[in-house]
């Protein structure tokens, strides 16, 4: 099993936090792949639907948004790695998640009730949505929660797990994040 992990955070102190995070992964038997999304070059999402009717599964931008999105289409397990801004995902990480597109079938299915693209590939990747703050805040803790959630129930993950980190606690950061890598990969 292999984990991608969407490192949308460009601050440094995170780094110690990263690395606990793939050290949990490799206890559990698996592989991570860090993809730095500050060090990529991804321009924004053009809503041009070109993946879905001109290059099904491919993103007609010619940057390095097509290889992230080849990398996720492989994972077993996806990992938000992010700063909570506003309850949402960092700019790096909201770019990647918009060029996510071509891995999403452009056809809709009922699934409980909502509509939800229908699977594009046999297994989707379950996923984890880790975010920072640097203080407990309930309501973007929430937020980001539902949006991590939502993000999951569209891609048809098959598991999720989801916290938030507030940087003044560190010491529960190891057990937290033992913790949601289990969630996904028992």
């Amino acid at each position: 099993m292999n984990a991608v992990v969407l490192d949308g955070s460009s601050d440094e102190a995170n780094r110690g936090i990263l690395a606990t995070l793939t050290q949990a992964i490799a206890e559990s038997g698996h592989e991570a792949e860090v993809i730095a999304l500050r060090e990529k070059t991804i321009a924004p999402c053009l809503g041009c639907f070109g993946c879905w009717v001109k290059t099904p599964g491919e993103c007609v931008i010619d940057d390095e948004g097509p290889d992230v999105a080849r990398s996720l289409a492989r994972a077993d397990v996806i990992v938000y790695f992010t700063p909570v801004t506003f309850g949402g995902v960092s700019s790096e990480l909201k770019k990647a998640l918009d060029r996510m597109i071509p891995n999403i079938s452009p056809f809709f299915a009922k699934v409980e009730g909502e509509t939800h693209h229908q699977k594009r590939y046999a297994q989707p990747a379950s996923l984890i949505g880790l975010g920072i703050l640097p203080t407990p805040d309930r309501e973007a803790e929430g937020l980001f929660k539902v949006l991590v959630e939502d993000n999951a129930a569209n891609l048809r993950s098959p598991q999720t797990a989801v916290a938030v980190l507030a940087l003044d606690r560190p010491d529960t950061f190891g057990a937290i994040l033992r913790g949601l890598v289990e969630a996904v990969t028992r």
